[in-house]
């Protein structure tokens, strides 16, 4: 896995191998990145308080995947505004606009790879808005995005402080809500509770997988997950990571049918 980013010490990009290998780093953040290695691997998250044998489904996915780990960056802006710009759009249109203002930006990682650094905080603030509009991404999620990257010094900080106060300061920035602040806190900080209210599909996979229910809405995913607060979006993670999803039409399915695919 190759990373490329800005850390509080400058520029970095960090090589991880899958075989357990040494990590190696290089640029101004070399050092911060090493330090934080474990974390981006998810060796720190902890599965302390998770008991998936209240339900049945659970229980099997989190046996098959067992390996499952909740990885955490620690950088925040990374994860918001991809997240910006995903919002009301398909995620394809959501990719191809992330690459295109990465290629804007045009900043070069350091390392032997040519990898592209993620936006910095200063550089979003400096995107005129019609830069943004021929990336497909409307003034609303563009002035997000600007004001995000305003305030990112003070997003950046809550990492240290805990998931509710990232949450608290994420919701506090007009355009950035629930949904929003779920997708950012499970990445940034590995949130294993963090559940993405206000999806258009997660509700309708959650309610078909624990209750065999082929439509869904946000009251009744959150309370399908309720036994599991704490750990709710690592649910919804073993979830997803299933291939899970609920049928466009159809009938009821028992419980042991869903288990068993």
């Amino acid at each position: 896995m190759w990373r490329a980013t800005h850390t509080p010490d400058g520029p970095g990009t960090i090589h991880v191998r899958h075989d357990g290998g040494e990590a190696e780093a290089w640029g101004p953040g070399a050092t911060w990145l090493l330090a934080r290695a474990p974390a981006m691997t998810g060796a720190l998250d902890s599965l302390d308080g998770f008991d998936p044998s209240q339900h049945p489904v659970v229980a099997q996915l989190a046996h098959r995947m067992s390996s499952m780990r909740l990885p955490r960056t620690e950088r925040v802006l990374d994860a918001l505004v991809p997240a910006v710009l995903e919002q009301k759009v398909t995620g394809g249109e959501a990719r191809r606009a992330w690459a295109d203002l990465v290629r804007l930006l045009d900043e070069p990682a350091p390392g032997p790879v040519p990898l592209l650094l993620t936006p910095s905080a200063a550089r979003l603030q400096e995107i005129p808005s019609y830069a943004f509009h021929r990336m497909g991404v409307e003034r609303k999620r563009a002035d997000t995005i600007v004001r995000c990257a305003r305030v990112a010094h003070r997003l950046e900080e809550a990492v240290g402080l805990g998931t509710d106060v990232l949450d608290q300061r994420l919701c506090s920035i007009p355009g950035v809500g629930p949904w929003t602040s779920a997708e950012v806190r499970l990445v940034a900080m590995g949130d294993a509770d963090a559940v993405s209210v206000g999806d258009f599909h997660l509700p309708h996979s959650v309610a078909f997988a624990l209750a065999g229910e082929i439509r869904g809405d946000d009251d009744r995913m959150l309370e399908l997950l309720a036994p599991f607060a704490g750990h709710r979006g690592r649910v919804v993670r073993l979830i997803e990571r299933a291939g899970i999803t609920a049928p466009r039409r159809g009938p009821r399915m028992r419980l042991r049918h869903i288990a068993a695919h």
